[in-house]
């Protein structure tokens, strides 16, 4: 009786989590309906700031994956990362020609935001562009 107790609460700890987009298209188990990322923008070409998201990705923990978003335009990346246990998603995008726009994701293993860390990982981008 008491087992299916718990196996009760669990999956109602599930349900009531439920799933969240990541910024590559594809979704996770995670608690919905907070805010998980932060934005920034830059006067740079798209291809600079991808390889300078690409390095501060790099330089604070593991690149897992990179990927072009085929559904919009073929300038939209993705790169997709391990920091400090979190999963951390990186997305740049151009706005105009000479706007870019990057978007930083970051998750903890169960599920929960770090917009420490969201926030620190887009002030590395910006100032791996100065260099």
């Amino acid at each position: 009786m008491r087992s299916a107790m718990w196996a009760g609460l669990l999956g109602l700890a599930l349900v009531v989590s439920g799933c969240v987009g990541t910024l590559d298209g594809r979704h996770r188990a995670g608690v919905p309906f907070v805010k998980d990322s932060v934005e920034g923008r830059y006067e740079r070409p798209v291809e600079r700031v991808y390889s300078a998201a690409r390095e501060v990705i790099r330089y604070n923990g593991t690149l897992i994956r990179e990927s072009t978003q085929h559904g919009e335009t073929n300038t939209v990346r993705v790169l997709e990362g391990k920091v400090n246990q979190r999963s951390v998603w990186v997305r740049v995008e151009p706005l105009d020609p000479k706007v870019t726009r990057v978007v930083v994701q970051v998750r903890t293993p169960a599920g929960g935001k770090d917009l420490d860390l969201a926030h620190e990982l887009e002030k590395q981008i910006a100032l791996q562009l100065t260099r």
